[in-house]
């Protein structure tokens, strides 16, 4: 394992491309309407983040075909946007990601469409602060076993299930680095924290079984039993102090 701790200068751009990557997320949070399809929604924060003087990290990454992964319902990760139309009551995880000055920024949001039911809006809620609950132990000198068990053991307090086959993950001057962040307790402490590691922290939350499966386009994660799924993700810098997340935007509402 090789974790790249990074210097000023190298934050100092990663705060550039996080801020660009969140205030995507928030741009296409206010754009979100019944009626749109999930190619509108690529197009909007392809658009952005290039007018930013950014390139969109998804696009191309492993072959990946679009700007962000728009993952509807059931669909938990890598969505591929396209011609499906969101429907009031649905819930869109969207995932994207910012690169500029050689680094990158990643972040992910669970939104409704319109009006949804009151089960699939505690379901973001719990997966949204799961995160904050994991980031609380996101300190130096701390170990990452201890942001996994915080995450795990809020989501199941609360009837849900926490996905074991993704993980979030390092990441710097490439979109994936050392060391693996899972969301749930994986039997042994992991790496020390140290000032200066950058993390993507993402929870992906089932209403049902942490099965999953992956669609026939090669992509598209779905839960195995066909209920809905959440997904809430920054970009975190461990500092001296309390964390910095890189990827809320400047008009974020949080």
């Amino acid at each position: 394992m090789s974790i790249k701790i990074k210097k000023e200068i190298h934050i100092e751009a990663m705060r550039i491309a996080g801020r660009i990557t969140g205030e995507a997320l928030n741009l296409l949070q206010r754009e979100l309407k019944p009626g749109m399809t999930t190619k509108d929604l690529d197009k909007i924060a392809e658009e952005f983040i290039r007018a930013q003087g950014a390139v969109p990290s998804f696009k191309g990454l492993y072959g990946y075909p679009a700007s962000i992964c728009a993952s509807v319902n059931d669909e938990i990760i890598h969505g591929i946007p396209g011609k499906r139309v969101l429907r009031e009551g649905d819930i869109i995880s969207i995932d994207t990601g910012a690169y500029i000055k050689g680094f990158h920024g990643d972040a992910a949001r669970t939104f409704a469409v319109g009006r949804i039911s009151a089960e699939a809006q505690r379901l973001i809620d719990v997966t949204k602060e799961s995160f904050f609950r994991g980031i609380e132990y996101a300190k130096n000198g701390n170990h990452l076993s201890e942001i996994s068990g915080a995450i795990q053991d809020y989501v199941e307090a609360n009837g849900f299930s926490v996905v074991r086959d993704y993980v979030g993950h390092g990441i710097g001057r490439e979109m994936h680095e050392d060391p693996n962040v899972p969301n749930y307790r994986f039997g042994k402490r992991g790496p020390k924290l140290i000032k200066g590691m950058t993390l993507a922290i993402e929870p992906m939350v089932n209403q049902g079984s942490y099965k999953v499966k992956q669609l026939s386009d090669g992509w598209t994660v779905v839960t195995r039993d066909g209920s809905l799924s959440a997904h809430y993700e920054n970009t975190v810098l461990i500092t001296d102090g309390e964390p910095e997340l890189l990827t809320l935007g400047r008009d974020s509402l949080i």
